[in-house]
C-alpha cells in the first residue's frame, strides 16, 4: 500500500534496492490490493513519517564495517561474513541469474564445466537451485550435486574462472578477498530438498556409489516432510498456526499415518475431526501438488527454526536444553 501510494516513479526507486523474491512478493501483494480507504492511506504515511523522523540517515564505509564485525565476532567468524557482505561485485552476474526462471538459467549454464555450474548454484536460493538442477540431464545433475557436496568454499580464482565462463557477467574477484564459505554437505542437502523425491533418490544413489559415507552425511542433513515427526508437540502447534487449512490438507494427502496422527493430536478435538473429514472427502490429487504444498510448509518450518521458535529434529547438534 505504501508503494502504491508513492506512485510509479518513487516506487521504482525503492524496488531497485530489493531482491527478486521480495519484488515478486510485493508485486503479488500490489496486484491483489483493491480499494484502500483514505484513512488507511493516511495511517500508513504517518507511520512511515514517524519511522523516518527517528533519526538522520547513516552511512558507513567498507573499512568501518570490517573493523566493527571483526571486533564483534573475532577474526575467524567475521572473515566469511565480511566476504559475503563486501564481496558484492564478485557475484554481480549471478545476481542477474536470480531474476531468471530456472529453465532459462539451466539452458544458459548447462554446457559449462560441472564445477562451474556447482559454483553458480551455491550462490542461488536453495529452491531456485533445486529447480535448475532438475532441468539438467541425470548424468549432469548427479555430477553437479556431488561437486556441491564436496565444495568447501569459493576461492577468488574460481570466481575469475566463473567470470570468463559467463562472458563477463561477473566482476573479477579481488585477490585479497578470502574464500566465501559456500557449498558443502549442508548446502547440497538443502538443494536436494527441492528437487523432488524421484530426482533426490537417483542423485543420492549416485553419490553413494562414489562415497557411501558422504551420501549418508547428506541424508542426515536433509529435512523432508516426514521429519516433522521429530518436532516436539509445542513446535507442531506453532507450525500449524502458520499454515492454511487447504495447504495442510493437500500436504497430508501424501504423508504417513504417523505424521497425520501427530498433527491431529496437536489440534483441538473439533479441528482434528474437521481435518479428518476433509482428508477423507478429498479426492485424488496430483503428486506435484502435494509435494508443492509440503515444500511450502517446510519453508515455514525452516523459517521458524531460524527464528529460534522451533527446533527441527536432528538439527540440534550438541545443543542441550537448560
Amino acid at each position: 500500500m505504501l508503494l502504491l501510494t508513492l506512485g510509479a516513479d518513487a516506487a521504482a526507486e525503492v524496488l531497485k534496492h530489493l531482491g527478486p523474491k521480495e519484488v515478486q512478493k510485493l508485486g503479488h501483494a500490489m496486484a491483489a490490493t483493491k480499494s484502500v480507504p483514505r484513512e488507511k492511506v493516511e495511517d500508513i504515511l504517518q507511520e512511515m513519517d514517524a519511522h523516518t523522523a527517528k533519526g538522520a540517515p547513516l552511512s558507513a564505509d567498507a573499512d568501518m564495517i570490517r573493523a566493527m564485525l571483526t571486533k564483534a565476532l573475532g577474526d575467524d567468524k567475521a572473515a566469511n561474513l565480511i566476504g559475503r557482505i563486501l564481496q558484492g561485485g564478485d557475484t554481480a552476474g549471478i545476481e542477474s541469474l536470480k531474476w531468471m526462471d530456472a529453465p532459462t538459467v539451466a539452458d544458459l549454464i548447462k554446457n559449462e564445466h560441472p564445477q562451474i555450474i556447482a559454483t553458480i548454484l551455491v550462490h542461488l536460493e536453495f529452491d531456485h537451485a533445486g529447480e535448475v538442477l532438475k532441468s539438467f540431464s541425470e548424468r549432469l545433475r548427479n555430477d553437479v550435486l556431488l561437486r556441491i557436496a564436496t565444495l568447501d568454499g569459493v576461492q577468488p580464482n574460481a570466481l575469475h574462472e566463473l567470470n570468463d565462463a559467463m562472458t563477463r557477467l561477473l566482476a573479477g574477484a579481488s585477490a585479497n578477498v578470502k574464500k566465501t564459505a559456500m557449498g558443502g554437505i549442508r548446502h547440497a542437502a538443502e538443494i536436494l530438498n527441492f528437487v523432488g523425491q524421484a530426482s533426490e533418490t537417483a542423485i543420492v544413489d549416485n553419490v553413494r556409489e562414489y562415497d557411501p559415507e558422504l551420501a549418508q552425511k547428506i541424508l542426515d542433513e536433509m529435512f523432508v516432510f516426514e521429519n516433522l515427526l521429530d518436532i516436539d508437540d509445542r513446535g507442531i502447534q506453532l507450525l500449524l498456526r502458520e499454515i492454511q487449512s487447504d495447504s495442510l490438507i493437500l500436504a497430508l494427502k501424501g504423508s504417513s499415518p504417523e505424521l497425520r496422527e501427530k498433527v491431529f493430536k496437536n489440534m483441538s478435538q473439533r479441528a482434528a475431526e474437521m481435518l479428518r473429514e476433509d482428508l477423507e472427502s478429498k479426492g485424488p490429487v496430483r503428486l506435484s501438488e502435494v509435494e508443492s504444498e509440503q515444500k511450502e510448509i517446510l519453508k515455514i518450518a525452516r523459517r521458524l527454526a531460524d527464528e529460534g521458535q522451533i527446533q527441527l529434529g536432528g538439527k540440534g547438534g550438541d545443543d542441550q536444553m537448560v
